[in-house]
């Protein structure tokens, strides 16, 4: 049988205790240091899995802070927009109020006048409106684009259209063409247009009856007319495009090309109202010729214009009211735009508080675990150190007599 005697020296054995020393020293500086940074994985070497992991969270995240950043600034353009769209329906309001005491039949022109100059304010501030732009100096209602003033005069340069919205964002720009440009004359069929009157007679805009006579109307030619006639007795009677006279009674109405139409007041003899078809205009058009109107009120001699200037102001007044529902209609666009904004905000804030929480999971320490095992290893590093001190003071010469 063959027995094995290993020698171990001293040497041996105090180069064995250093190097366990040395590797728990390493351990306890690397745990210091993670325990320092509040990190696991410091470099990519320490886990190259959760590194990878933590950078793809990394990169999300700073993709997510772009995506809120662009929000914002879309939130900013579209709160903006819908800001003076409230203030330039306030301004039409006014304007609107102005048109109904320029009706009032004790006014005088100089009277009128006066209102006129209101007006002409008021008009001007609704196209500053339209003009406005944003904390980059572009448009806020250019619609498709361009970065031009879109209102120039009565004509609108940019392009008609809405942009569309994404998953991470909302349209940057409102459609300045629909807000302000597309206003159809009379009740958006037919419109009524006064002859040559001297006659104190007027017309409202008339509600469609007959949707295709209507239609049919608004393609004849020449346009429809309605002619009145008074005889020496005082008698009135209106044709209906040379057909047979009808009695005239102020504010009956008159069934004629698919709508009813009431006509108030006195006609004078030969005093006309022809029917045609309904045209696009725009806002501010209308608001010229509403001031037109009023500024225009008065006959040669002095005295008002009673049926001219009431005709005048019931198409105005309709027209208006279709303008005004045209920017509210935008309006409330912008109202959507801005409450998806807010569930695109939380989604966007969930995302970063979720990818937070990926990136903490691959990356970040135990805090409580990581103390825990830095005062063991500080423990047994100590005792290791004072273990070792002892032993090294030992020696065989001690134990010789």
């Amino acid at each position: 049988m063959t027995s094995t005697i290993t020698r171990l020296g001293s040497a041996n054995m105090y180069d064995r205790t250093v190097s366990n020393l040395a590797e728990r020293q390493a351990q306890l500086a690397n745990l210091m240091e993670s325990t320092t940074a509040g990190k696991r994985v410091l470099r990519a070497s320490d886990d190259p899995v959760a590194a990878a992991q933590a950078e793809r969270a990394r990169t999300r995240m700073d993709r997510t802070d772009a995506d809120k950043r662009a929000l914002d600034a879309q939130v900013s353009i579209i709160t903006a927009g819908e800001a003076a769209l409230g203030e330039a329906n306030t301004a039409l309001q006014s304007f609107r109020s102005l048109l109904l005491n320029a009706g009032n039949g004790t006014y005088t022109q100089t009277e009128r006048d006066a209102l006129v100059a209101q007006m002409s304010s008021l008009r001007d501030q609704i196209a500053n409106y339209a003009n406005r732009t944003d904390s980059n100096g572009l448009p806020l209602f250019r619609g498709l684009g361009s970065a031009e003033q879109p209102l120039q005069g009565n004509s609108f340069l940019s392009q008609s259209g809405q942009t569309t919205s994404n998953a991470n964002g909302i349209a940057s720009t409102l459609d300045g063409f629909a807000a302000f440009m597309n206003v159809p004359t009379g009740n958006g069929v037919l419109a009524v247009t006064p002859g040559a009157n001297s006659g104190k007679a007027w017309t409202d805009i008339g509600t469609i009856t007959d949707p295709s006579a209507a239609a049919d109307a608004a393609t004849a030619n020449p346009p429809i007319s309605i002619t009145f006639s008074v005889a020496a007795d005082g008698t009135t009677t209106y044709s209906i495009a040379g057909a047979a006279a009808v009695p005239y009674k102020s504010g009956d109405t008159i069934n004629v090309a698919g709508m009813g139409l009431t006509i108030t007041g006195q006609p004078a003899d030969g005093d006309s109202f022809s029917i045609g078809a309904s045209a696009r205009s725009d806002l501010f058009s209308v608001l010229d010729q509403a001031i037109d109107v009023v500024r225009n009120g008065a006959n040669s001699d002095g005295s008002t214009a009673s049926g001219t200037l009431a005709h005048g102001i019931a198409k105005a007044l309709a027209e208006i009211d279709t303008g005004m529902n045209r920017m509210q209609t935008v309006r409330s666009f912008a109202g959507d735009l801005l409450n998806r904004a807010d569930t695109l905000s939380t989604q966007l804030s969930a995302r970063s508080v979720q990818l937070e929480a990926d990136r903490s999971a691959a990356e970040d320490i135990d805090m409580i675990k990581a103390l825990a095992d830095l005062k063991t290893l500080q423990t047994n590093h100590s005792a290791a150190l004072q273990s070792y001190a002892q032993i090294q003071k030992l020696s065989l010469f001690d134990y010789i007599g």
